[in-house]
């Protein structure tokens, strides 16, 4: 795994079915995770219906991540007349009457960005996501995540540090990521367990439970929605994260789960080689997400001469 696309918190911030390709012939573009044949986005979405939850793996504040993006939501846009709502892992969900009253036009986006404590990334790369959801369609721009105070705590102090007022924001029947997910942490971080680091684990897991226990509420509350949440990369690589926790929760509510996954991998400075081995299936997880999307940076502008 690369370390530079591997894993971010707030708080600290064998190969399968190689089929007829090869690293030295990866194109960019969209391909099945399962079989890493090359993909059609119109294929990727045809299985997308009412009820879906449609999870973008991104890396935060780039332009051809960004692109990707709208392509995929102006393609349900296209395909549906299903409201479609959109889920960001960057929105607290106790922010979520600011998020309302933006969507509907009612506060300034200075003032919005203000009230969300919105830092870290350009809000440029985040804008059109945000704004998509129609507010006359009862479409929703949703926050997702709990306070970077309550995981800072955890990653400092442990789970047993809340305080009784910072644990009424947990998510009821919390529980930690799998011990595979838990291991690809442990990797990604490149250290050796130790108190600290399963107490950034727990930090990591609050974050992922945090989200899947308000995708389902939202889910539960919406079910003629579509809805779409982009959230980072690690959150969404190989089912551990997100998915895992959003599937368990669904099947508690007993609820569909039917989630479909997009893994977004920003190929600068990446030989074919690299590429290749990132987009392998675990032997362990299975593949990195049910479809795989390569990008590149944008190429410059042709100059012609006068």
């Amino acid at each position: 795994m690369r370390k530079n696309s591997a894993i971010y918190l707030w708080i600290l911030i064998g190969l399968w079915g190689a089929g007829a390709h090869s690293a030295a012939a990866v194109a960019m573009g969209l391909y099945d995770g399962r079989t890493l044949q090359p993909a059609t986005l119109n294929a990727a979405l045809e299985q997308i219906q009412p009820g879906t939850i449609v999870l973008l793996g991104e890396m935060h504040g780039l332009g051809p991540v960004r692109d990707q993006h709208v392509e995929i939501l102006n393609a349900l846009r296209a395909r549906h007349s299903t409201p479609i709502s959109v889920g960001m892992e960057f929105f607290n969900y106790t922010n979520q009457s600011t998020l309302n009253e933006f969507s509907a036009g009612q506060i300034t986006e200075d003032d919005f960005l203000k009230s969300v404590n919105w830092q870290g990334f350009g809000f440029e790369f985040y804008r059109y996501q945000v704004l998509f959801p129609q507010f006359s369609k009862n479409e929703m721009i949703v926050g997702l995540n709990i306070s970077r105070t309550i995981t800072s705590q955890i990653a400092k102090s442990g789970l047993e540090s809340l305080t009784p007022d910072q644990r009424q924001f947990m998510p009821p029947d919390f529980s930690v990521g799998r011990a595979s997910y838990r291991e690809r942490f442990f990797a990604a971080m490149g250290m050796h367990p130790t108190p600290q680091l399963e107490n950034y684990f727990v930090a990591q897991s609050t974050w992922d439970d945090t989200m899947a226990w308000q995708a389902v509420e939202f889910v539960k509350n919406h079910p003629d929605h579509i809805f779409v949440i982009i959230v980072g990369e690690f959150h969404v690589q190989f089912g551990g994260g997100l998915p895992d926790r959003l599937r368990a929760r669904l099947l508690h509510e007993k609820l569909n789960p039917n989630i479909t996954s997009f893994s977004q991998i920003y190929t600068d400075g990446m030989t074919a080689e690299d590429i290749w081995n990132e987009m392998q299936p675990s032997e362990i997880e299975g593949p990195r997400a049910d479809f795989v999307w390569l990008s590149q940076p944008a190429a410059p502008p042709v100059i012609q001469s006068k």
